[in-house]
């Protein structure tokens, strides 16, 4: 009786494997189709040959411009998101200092604003500043979008630190930076990890921001770059299509297996409640 009513909870797990892993499977069987299996065989068949990697060495040629744009403004982005969110959940939630709360909700404010709404007059500010043309706008708009959730989160966290450990910081002599250098970033480390990883997917993902500010193809990000992913004459080359999203999925896929523990931990810590 325990192994039947264990039954439809299997099946259901065995629905969302399948319905996760087979578009994966079926992405990357279909990186090593040519263009004439796409256009002549049927979508369910295998291909011909498991050997044909002129698809992915056509995709890495342009593909790998994408990704180098993609690290350019993601890194320096994320690097402020987590240094500037860090501070300032640091001083909402452990320095005591009148309208900390307001700033919070001001910060709270910035979660409900749609990204949609702000990309019209950004650019008009990006052209009168002459910063059109380069990686300096997504670089911004990255950090200004990623900062109110990473600031809530942040501030969260520190929540569940014991005042008392700053308090006897600041008795031995330590100043505020020491403090937050010394003993709340290192104590955060598993949550900033945590918050690093979700702002990464985010950024990395990026499609409306990127394609807005983006134009030349030189500075295309991975996404745009896939989405304007043709061959000669416009005509779409399904192969190196495939293996091009391929390369994306199995870099970003790699990069939450091996760090998938370390978010698991993040998580865990800011729901303790302090």
């Amino acid at each position: 009786m325990k192994t039947l009513k264990k039954i439809p909870g299997y099946l259901c797990v065995a629905l969302l494997l399948i319905v996760v892993t087979y578009p994966l499977i079926w992405l990357f069987l279909g990186s090593f189709k040519t263009q004439d299996e796409f256009l002549n065989n049927p979508t369910t068949s295998l291909p011909e040959s498991f050997t044909n990697f002129g698809n992915y060495t056509q995709a890495w040629s342009s593909v790998a411009t994408y990704l180098q744009n993609s690290l350019l403004t993601v890194l320096p982005s994320l690097a402020l998101i987590i240094v500037l969110g860090t501070a300032a959940g640091f001083a909402l939630e452990v320095l005591v200092w009148k309208g900390r709360q307001t700033t919070l909700m001001l910060f709270l404010a910035g979660i409900m604003i749609p990204g949609q709404m702000i990309l019209l007059p950004l650019f008009t500010i990006y052209f009168n500043l002459h910063l059109t043309g380069t990686l300096w706008p997504l670089i911004i708009t990255y950090t200004a979008t990623g900062l109110p959730l990473t600031v809530f989160m942040m501030a969260t966290y520190f929540r569940a630190i014991p005042k008392t450990v700053f308090e006897a910081a600041a008795m031995d002599g330590a100043s505020v930076i020491r403090s937050f250098w010394s003993i709340g970033f290192p104590m955060m480390r598993n949550s900033v990890l945590t918050i690093a990883l979700v702002q990464f997917f985010f950024l990395w993902n990026d499609l409306l921001i990127a394609l807005t500010f983006t134009t030349d193809d030189a500075q295309r990000t991975v996404q745009v770059g896939l989405l304007n992913f043709t061959g000669q004459f416009g005509v779409v080359e399904y192969g190196p299509t495939f293996a091009a999203i391929c390369i994306n999925v199995l870099l970003i896929l790699a990069i939450y297996v091996f760090l998938n523990q370390r978010v698991m931990r993040g998580l865990a810590a800011g729901a303790v409640k302090g």
